[in-house]
């Protein structure tokens, strides 16, 4: 298929057929249920197959097209294999875009949202998609998001959800709260804007509680999931271990508690950082004179218009403010001076740090800035030491400026001297613990998950706030709240919920005490709404639970997931933290919801991806009309590796309308009865048909989509030959392999795939027939051919028996004349025989 994707189809009678073919197959799915999933008294194993579900912005493209083929095919690959399929359809239909459209037209996000779910369904039925209709979900509709207010409320019993006021990442464009993951590279990952920290009450699922769960368990789906999204997450979570250090402040009663990976450097401490943002540093410089509250005020004022990875830049200025108060090293007894710095961040640990400057290059620096103390307390210098041999006064960090890291011996440090690093950890946590002020601890890079949102079109949080300034929830059996009216509303950001400005809404009653309450006027994350869906599938119209446990214990986890590597963080953490909590609340019994995970590259068009700002998109609609489904997905699937990015002007889809054709073809010209006996049909052929028989369920279990293809287009060129120098279509090797072609093409261009099953005179659906098996006598080649290297360059091909011995093979290869000729004059100084595939002659002269 070398034509190029962007040429116009003839309007001939074939292509107007393939139309034709398309339009009648997905009448006869329609009216049949084809790829409804079997209920109870279905005993066959069963197979969850789903792909990451879309969000309804307008209509289906390129990206949909390739990101929902592949799980289709793999779904059609299994019914083939007498599996129960569950492959299901449904929209992320909450969230920013939607109502930004509304708000930009004047109209309700439900109108636009709704519109473009119908332009979806039926670009997906256009496209041959084999979804179980009958469970279609929308997570917009009240009968949906009441679960997410269910789920909500049973995390805020088990101490879960939370609220609690804190810095967080504020989108002044969309003038509303992010969690860290929809923060990307400092900017919200939704319409890029530079993103702020503003101090707000929020509500929090406690997702650190899980922490270790989500790390560890992450062993279990090696070889499941991609590396790169396993390790993605295991930084994102990002588990360090070592001690909490209780540090008195001179003038407050509280011990502050400090988290380090190096205890054992204590007695290297000289100073100690608090984040400017962080409530202790406020507090801090309250007590200090007015010209250091002034300064600090002015700096926090700084601080607060930086992103995370500013203050985290290792090439930047050290700032900082002393705050006129002291720290107490609690081995030592050492008076260290406060600072407010930049570089510590308030959600890191407790939003403080001892400062080690001779062994943390940050410390260093912050220290040789505002000439601070360098004390030495670990030698590097010692065998087996990061730099071991040199001269430790020569590699002074108060002198080079870089910091000593690495592994060596304690010195300086009391009891601890002469220890190794491991052992010195350990002494000091012991005396830490033993004198009440430290203790061994973990900590981690990931945050509680920050769900509120303050926008209108998601999920409402079924709390009520009372009078007395109590929060408490909304009874189960009152939910859904459902979301009011838009008439009258003002839905554009302004920095707090538009639901705040609902007075009917908004205000209500205690159904406890009777008396006047108020409505949180928060939405929740979409990221909510999309951490269960895959469970919801199985008991879509209940009005009784979220989902049917007997349901999920039958079906569930999903056997195969199909989504970009972009959700590597987000959707695939919050979805595994919220199975776990369902695991213990004993709704289902497994722990990890995707038990494999496929990422497949994106779409592109002059290597960029395609998107409509860059005027780059392609209507799945105009290519339907223009070539028909199968051609798309034909085309698509043989564009290369599921993993690979595919570059659009490289997909042929002249070319795949034209194989199909081909195929359709050799199904008119296939004249044997059925049932016709194939052994006495064209051996040759025979092969190819069960190579491929062979080959296919491995290529596709592999997602090798593109080989399959590559096969299937072997068969019937060989189909092809055999008609036109054999016995013609009278040969019933012919029906055998135009009948593989059919199976196993089923998954890839279906509509094409049924008219060809069915012109082979067979009954519909060619989807409910079984792949047949190869005949492993038809895979044991009779000849193969061996390469004849002299000096290591190939001089001759030979045909020999499959099962020449090394010997017989060697002499052969000397038989031959072009071998002959090679070695004139030449002296053999070994021989190297790998029967039958390769023949080399070392030789001299």
């Amino acid at each position: 298929m070398s034509e190029h994707a962007s040429e116009t189809p003839s309007e001939s009678a074939e292509a107007m057929s393939a139309h034709d073919i398309q339009r009648k197959w997905q009448q006869f799915w329609a009216d049949d249920e084809t790829f409804l999933a079997g209920g109870e008294d279905d005993d066959r194993p069963r197979k969850y197959i789903l792909g990451m579900f879309p969000y309804p912005s307008g209509d289906l493209h390129m990206g949909h097209a390739i990101n929902y083929l592949y799980p289709d095919i793999v779904a059609r690959y299994w019914r083939h294999r007498g599996h129960n399929v569950l492959n299901p359809i449904g929209w992320d239909s909450f969230g920013l875009p939607a109502e930004n459209a509304a708000i930009k037209r004047g109209a309700d996000p439900r109108e636009w949202t709704y519109r473009n779910i119908d332009q979806h369904k039926a670009g997906f039925r256009g496209y041959g998609m084999s979804y179980d209709w009958s469970r279609v979900l929308h997570t917009s509709d009240p009968e949906y998001y009441r679960w997410n207010q269910w789920l909500f409320l049973k995390l805020h019993e088990r101490g879960l959800a939370y609220r609690k006021k804190s810095a967080v990442n504020w989108c002044p464009k969309d003038q509303t709260v992010l969690a860290n993951e929809q923060v990307v590279d400092g900017r919200c990952e939704r319409c890029g804007t530079e993103v702020v920290k503003k101090k707000l009450t929020q509500w929090y699922f406690k997702i650190t509680e899980y922490a270790d769960r989500l790390l560890d368990d992450l062993d279990e789906l090696e070889g499941h999931w991609p590396h790169k999204v396993l390790q993605m997450q295991r930084n994102w979570i990002g588990r360090s271990t070592g001690a909490d250090v209780d540090f008195h402040i001179e003038g407050r009663d509280e011990p502050v508690t400090v988290f380090s990976t190096r205890p054992d450097t204590l007695h290297g401490a000289t100073f100690f950082v608090v984040a400017p943002d962080a409530d202790l540093a406020a507090e801090l410089a309250a007590g200090a004179s007015a010209e250091v509250r002034m300064r600090f005020q002015d700096y926090l004022d700084t601080v607060q218009k930086q992103t995370e990875i500013e203050r985290q830049s290792t090439d930047r200025p050290k700032t900082g403010v002393f705050l006129e108060r002291y720290a107490i090293n609690p081995v030592n007894g050492e008076r260290l001076p406060i600072w407010a710095a930049d570089y510590v961040l308030a959600d890191y640990g407790h939003g403080a740090v001892m400062a080690v400057p001779a062994h943390d290059q940050r410390d260093l620096d912050f220290a040789r800035t505002f000439d601070l103390p360098i004390r030495v307390v670990v030698d590097t210098t010692v065998a087996g030491g990061a730099n071991a041999g040199e001269d430790l006064a020569e590699i002074d960090p108060a002198v080079t400026g870089v910091a000593l890291v690495g592994s060596g011996r304690m010195t300086g440090s009391g009891e601890l001297d002469g220890l190794e690093k491991d052992a010195a950890i350990a002494a000091t946590i012991q005396r830490m613990t033993e004198a009440g002020n430290g203790r061994a601890a973990k900590n981690f890079r990931l945050r509680d998950w920050l769900i509120s949102r303050q926008r209108f079109w998601g999920t409402p949080i079924p709390m009520l706030h009372l009078q007395d300034g109590s929060v408490v929830p909304v009874p189960e059996e009152q939910l859904p709240v459902t979301l009011p009216s838009v008439e009258g509303l003002d839905l554009r950001p302004k920095g707090s919920s538009p639901l705040g400005a609902a007075e009917s809404w908004v205000r209500t009653v205690d159904p406890a005490s009777g008396e006047p309450a108020l409505r949180d006027p928060d939405t929740m994350d979409t990221f909510v709404d999309s951490s269960w869906y895959f469970l919801r599938f199985l008991s879509p119209h209940s009005d009784q639970f979220a989902f049917d446990p007997a349901q999920a214990k039958r079906w569930a986890p999903v056997d195969g997931y199909f989504g970009g590597v972009e959700h590597a963080i987000l959707h695939l953490l919050y979805a595994r933290f919220i199975t776990k909590v369902l695991f213990d609340m004993g709704l289902v019994d497994f722990q990890e919801p995707f038990s494999n995970l496929v990422n497949q590259g994106m779409v592109i068009m002059d290597g960029s991806k395609m998107s409509k700002s860059k005027g780059n998109l392609v209507e799945l609609s105009d290519l339907l009309a223009q070539y028909g489904a199968d051609a798309l997905r034909l085309g698509l699937a043989f564009a290369g590796p599921v993993e690979d990015d595919k570059e659009w002007n490289g997909v042929s889809l002249a070319g795949a309308q034209k194989f199909l054709s081909r195929a359709l073809r050799a199904g008119d010209d296939t004249t044997s009865p059925v049932g016709a006996d194939a052994a006495a049909g064209d051996v040759a052929l025979r092969r190819i048909t069960h190579r491929l028989r062979a080959e296919a369920p491995s290529l596709v279990e592999q997602t090798k989509f593109n080989v399959l293809v590559a096969r299937l287009m072997e068969l019937v060129n060989g189909i092809r030959k055999t008609i036109d120098t054999g016995a013609g279509g009278a040969d019933p090797a012919v029906r055998e392999a135009a009948e593989t072609v059919a199976l196993m093409l089923e998954p890839i261009s279906p509509h094409t795939a049924e008219e060809l099953w069915s012109r082979l005179g067979h009954e519909p659906s060619v989807s409910r027939v079984p792949w047949p098996d190869a005949d492993p006598a038809l895979l044991v080649e009779d000849t193969v051919t061996t390469a004849v290297q002299v000096g290591g360059k190939v001089r001759a091909t030979i045909e020999v028996p499959a099962g020449i011995s090394d010997a017989d093979l060697e002499a052969a290869a000397r038989a031959d004349e072009r071998v002959q000729r090679a070695l004139e004059g030449k002296q053999i100084v070994r021989v190297i025989v790998r029967a039958p595939k390769i023949v080399n002659f070392a030789v001299k002269g």
